[in-house]
């Protein structure tokens, strides 16, 4: 098992597949690397490397009882950036990993990074504020944190219907990979589950919008109800220069699972349009 230890001794689980250039993937709450491995096998295949870890709590990685802030978290990618070699690298953020992706934009200036995808993502504020009266009221961030302490396995089997778009009449995902969602969510330690929520519902990412300066796509669901496209990625995309969205009409949160294929297809095309910067 190839790990990568970070300044705290924080042991962080790394696959490390395919050759080539260098795409970092980040995965979303509260799940692990492993709900990239479809979209991680069409990139090798189409002949990049792929860098893929579990974030500090979860899957694999240690369980410290802190470090689920953004700088620590923007901090363990650097790490696995500086262990890998990885230069001119497209960095992958899903969901609450496009947090991790900004804040090493910004606190890292975005050192050997040449694209950014943000998938599905947090940004820019979650949080209902004076100044941000379309987000979510703190409250219902607290009702989760509730719920996930009452009863963690009941909380969580009812947030993936909505994470993948199950309703009455629609089943997108089986309901073995429900189950098995849930049962990974399941490996992370209750601390890193309950930090995190803090962490990506209470950060304010707006100023650091425009610490991305190179090419970024957005890609986001016009019916997610986990992270509605209103209030994240179109915003988003609108405050950086570089930026362009591609909305999938009536997909929810969860497009790993359910759009899987269209979502390689859209990661691998805009991977292709990376071209080297000729030295001034």
């Amino acid at each position: 098992m190839q790990t990568v230890v970070t300044q705290d001794k924080t042991e962080l689980y790394v696959k490390d597949w395919g050759v080539g250039r260098p795409v970092i993937l980040m995965h979303g709450w509260p799940l692990s690397s492993d709900s990239w491995d479809d979209q991680a096998m069409a990139i090798a295949n189409a002949g990049y490397r792929v860098i893929a870890y579990d974030r500090r709590g979860f899957g694999r990685s240690s369980q410290p009882w802190d470090g689920y802030d953004y700088d620590t978290l923007s901090d363990d990618l650097a790490a696995v950036m500086a262990h890998t070699g990885a230069q001119d690298a497209t960095l992958v953020g899903f969901s609450m990993g496009g947090g991790e992706v900004a804040r090493y934009m910004s606190r890292h200036e975005g050192k050997l990074v040449s694209q950014a995808i943000l998938i599905s993502s947090i940004l820019p504020f979650r949080m209902k504020t004076a100044d941000n009266p379309k987000g979510t009221q703190a409250e219902a961030f607290a009702e989760t944190a509730r719920a996930l302490m009452e009863d963690r396995p009941e909380f969580l089997a009812r947030f993936f219907r909505d994470f993948f778009g199950v309703g009455l009449l629609s089943q997108p995902v089986s309901d073995e990979l429900l189950e098995w969602a849930r049962s990974v969510a399941m490996q992370a330690s209750l601390r890193a589950t309950l930090e995190c929520l803090k962490s990506f519902s209470s950060t304010d990412f707006r100023p650091e919008l425009e610490s991305f300066r190179v090419p970024t796509l957005f890609i986001h669901g016009t019916d997610d109800l986990t992270v509605p496209i209103e209030v994240s990625s179109r915003p988003a995309a609108q405050a950086i220069t570089q930026a362009k969205l591609l909305a999938y009409d009536d997909a929810p949160h969860g497009l790993w699972a359910t759009h899987k294929a269209r979502l390689s297809d859209d990661i691998i095309n805009f991977l292709n349009t990376f071209q080297v910067r000729t030295p001034i």
